[in-house]
């Protein structure tokens, strides 16, 4: 293994433990004290917390062990170390953290709601673009994902509610099925922001007379692939050139740059793009 590879992968797990902490604090500190019960393996868990008292982590823990295996073997055994590495962790700070937050860090069922929400979908999306997973549900809508373009988040949402829904029968509380479905909603939303945050990909528009010399340092400097197409003008009938971009945005800034280096005056538009498949970005999923 290049020391290259051995960094990435430093850098991946670093990511996936501050992910799996911000999930379990989400969990622990908010909702689990707040009576509020999510979906997912971890909310199954924790109505058997409020049933009968069992440890949270561990219960999650013992139910995602048949998951893992079945992640490991569709998924790779790459992913299926990482799962078992987050899954592991994931536990232990839920089993630890539930025992110190016996009281919501905040009052306000409400505001706890919002802020264990965003914290457990925020780290759930960490964990997704950096291949790991607290398992559960999160595994099976992954597996679906690899073959068909459908959002995470709305799969988790999907049977998250269902789960949800099934806890009436225990607590025959609506307020409370409320209040679960409501986190479920923020916890997808930000799962979907995250991801599709860290994918948003733009493509641009550029109009110059320099053209060469942008299709030079685009393609050496700014590491991108360039389509140059004919074009005439509507008012002028001019035959112009126009370069085609395509690139991730957190990139794009480097574009930019080469631009202003070479035509300040050069015209330019920018558009995301909602999908972008092909070298270099996703693959295509039937």
């Amino acid at each position: 293994m290049t020391f290259s590879k051995i960094l990435q992968e430093t850098k991946s797990y670093a990511t996936i433990t501050i992910a799996v902490c911000l999930s379990s604090l989400g969990w622990a500190g908010f909702l689990i004290p707040s009576g509020i019960i999510g979906g997912g393996i971890t909310g199954l868990s924790s109505t058997f917390y409020f049933l009968f008292g069992w440890d949270v982590g561990f219960t999650s823990l013992a139910i995602n062990i048949g998951l893992i295996l079945l992640a490991i073997k569709i998924l790779g055994l790459s992913y299926g170390i990482k799962t078992v590495y987050c899954t592991v962790i994931f536990s232990l700070l839920l089993s630890y953290l539930t025992k110190h937050f016996t009281s919501p860090i905040v009052s306000d069922i409400f505001i706890a709601t919002l802020l264990g929400a965003a914290l457990g979908g925020t780290g759930t999306g960490l964990l997704f673009i950096n291949g790991g997973s607290t398992g559960g549900t999160e595994i099976i809508a992954m597996i679906i994902n690899k073959f068909k373009n459908v959002s995470l988040g709305r799969l988790l949402l999907t049977f998250d509610i269902v789960i949800i829904s099934t806890s009436y029968i225990v607590f025959h509380d609506i307020e409370k099925i409320v209040y679960g479905l409501i986190t479920m909603a923020i916890f997808s939303y930000c799962i979907d922001m995250v991801i599709s945050g860290n994918k948003q990909t733009v493509q641009l528009f550029i109009i110059s007379d320099k053209y060469e010399e942008l299709v030079d340092r685009i393609l050496t400097d700014g590491d991108k692939g360039v389509t140059i197409i004919d074009g005439i003008g509507g008012y002028t009938r001019e035959h112009k050139k126009i370069l085609m971009v395509i690139s991730r945005k957190r990139t794009s800034s480097i574009l930019f740059k080469i631009i202003k280096d070479i035509d300040p005056k050069a015209f330019i538009t920018m558009g995301t793009v909602s999908g972008v498949y092909g070298q270099g970005f996703d693959k295509i999923k039937a």
